[in-house]
């Protein structure tokens, strides 16, 4: 084999991208508000930022923290370690103090990129040396030498690049190590399913420390389209967004949609093009599903992925535009293998729930410092995710819950999302979670939080759904009724069952 096509099959992360900015240097390659970058302009300040890091001593391997909001800044980082070989460790700002401290110490980072809002925050937990984003950085950059170790530093494609953390919605984050042949795949594989154009952009909205804007946004730099970044749900800011760029991927997630239509309702602009957009579908009201789809004219994403696979072990269905599906069934995709276990490890019968394992190229490289977990998820050649499925007859999968999150009633198995998935499919419910509650007679009984718009249904109405369509051990014994904005949510927009649990205990225990 010729030794350029053996050395294209382990390609890095940087290496692409300057070969990218060699194809399109003029094109523009990030939007952030007035900022704008052309690809050209992006290498450089990249290279610049190496060069710096080279310069205090950082070597391969060596974890970079940065604590900011979604700004050009993160690109630019983690564009900079790949050309190092060093690791960003991308920490969530919502962090309480002693979860950021937690993030922090797992990966002991040699330097903090951080943003001047957030320094101080970070400075109260950890003594790592930052550098803050703004007039320091910018001296930083001007003074820069050129350094031709840049992009020569990383001569495996397993490297790690990305430490994301997990949401910690069952305790502490931990850090999942993303390598440069991760994220590469990912790139490749995503656009693949969704016949993605190498120019079609990406609004980078959800915080960068999630997997979906990193993975994505370095995606499309890969590719040569535009990242616009939007620091948070600024509907009316990405609504403008979509009638600038033509966008690939245009990401929706759970609590997202409803702020998102209302904007769209009043401000309907014509839209420059979008293949698909949404996530997560198994957690949307199917209302909320075709009339987003509607205002778009694009269908949406019935995928399902975490931080640790990527997007690919269910993501190749799409909901057509203004139609609410009425089941939410997943085709595997082509670019990975997929088993359905019982705690044994052996395969489940078809319509019986088992423990998605997942292998493949996008997968992630396991947890940081976390040795007992990495033995324990990754068994027989595979990664066990946690999340439960049920095979049909045609080989699709349905999404059953996560499996480490069971009520137990009378001696039967309730999955919450089942119900869930019933309470959500009112046109008057915008979000619902079901959690276990303490029952003196079954052990434990489900009990459903639900939101609702203005004059939305009764409990009663709820009740009656729930008896049409859910066997008697499965219905709620309550419902309760609170605001959207009550429901606690992971960075990904999950609803945080523990938390409402908990809620739930405390308010019992008073009584």
């Amino acid at each position: 084999m010729l030794p350029e096509v053996m050395r294209a099959g382990r390609a890095d992360l940087y290496s692409i991208f300057r070969t990218r900015v060699r194809n399109c240097a003029e094109a523009l390659a990030v939007e952030d508000g007035s900022n704008r970058l052309t690809y050209a302009e992006l290498h450089d300040r990249v290279d610049r930022l190496a060069s710096v890091f080279l310069a205090r001593g950082i070597a391969p391997g060596d974890r970079i923290a940065i604590l900011s909001h979604n700004r050009a800044e993160y690109l630019e980082l983690q564009l900079a370690a790949a050309g190092i070989g060093a690791i960003v460790a991308c920490l969530n700002w919502r962090l309480a103090p002693d979860e950021l401290r937690h993030c922090v110490e797992l990966v002991e980072p040699v330097l903090a990129l951080v943003e001047p809002g957030l320094k101080a925050a970070y400075q109260d937990i950890a003594s790592t040396p930052c550098l803050e984003i703004g007039p320091e950085l910018e001296s930083a950059l001007a003074g820069a030498r050129p350094d031709a170790r840049v992009g020569t530093l990383v001569d495996d494609p397993e490297a790690g690049l990305t430490i994301l953390y997990t949401s910690g919605t069952t305790g502490l984050p931990k850090g999942a190590l993303i390598s440069h042949r991760a994220h590469i795949a990912r790139s490749m594989v995503f656009a693949a399913q969704l016949a993605l154009d190498p120019g079609d952009g990406f609004i980078a909205w959800a915080p960068m420390f999630h997997m979906a804007s990193t993975d994505h946004a370095l995606a499309t730099l890969l590719r040569g389209g535009t990242v616009v970044m939007v620091d948070g749900l600024q509907s009316a800011v990405i609504n403008a967004a979509l009638s600038r760029h033509k966008i690939g991927w245009f990401v929706m997630m759970p609590g997202t949609l409803e702020a998102f239509i209302a904007e769209r309702r009043a401000n309907p602009l014509p839209v420059k093009g979008i293949k698909v957009c949404g996530a997560m579908a198994d957690l949307v009201p199917p209302h909320q599903i075709a009339e987003l789809t509607g205002l778009l004219a694009t269908p949406y994403l019935n995928s399902f992925g975490a931080t640790e696979t990527g997007l690919p072990p269910g993501t190749a269905d799409l909901i057509a535009p203004g139609v609410v599906p009425q089941t939410l069934s997943k085709r595997v995709s082509a670019f990975c293998e997929v088993r359905l276990v019982d705690p044994n490890g052996d395969e489940v019968p078809v319509g019986m729930p088992g423990e998605m394992a997942v292998r493949g190229p996008t997968l992630f490289s396991g947890y940081w410092n976390a040795d007992d977990t990495n033995a324990r998820d990754f068994r027989n050649g595979f990664f066990h995710m946690g999340d439960l499925f049920r095979r049909n007859s045609d080989g699709t999968i349905d999404f059953v819950d996560r499996a480490k999150y069971l009520i137990k009633t009378g001696g039967e198995n309730v999955y919450p999302a089942e119900i869930e998935r019933v309470l959500l499919a009112h046109p008057r419910v915008v979000d619902a979670a079901v959690v276990r509650a303490f029952d003196a007679k079954w052990g434990e009984s489900p009990v459903a939080f639900v939101a609702c718009v203005d004059g939305g249904p009764q409990a009663q109405e709820l009740m009656q759904l729930c008896r049409e369509y859910l066997a008697g051990y499965k219905r709620p014994r309550e419902i309760r009724f609170i605001s959207f904005d009550d429901f606690p949510r992971s960075t990904s927009g999950k609803v945080q069952r523990h938390v409402l649990e908990a809620r739930l205990n405390d308010e019992e225990s008073c009584t």
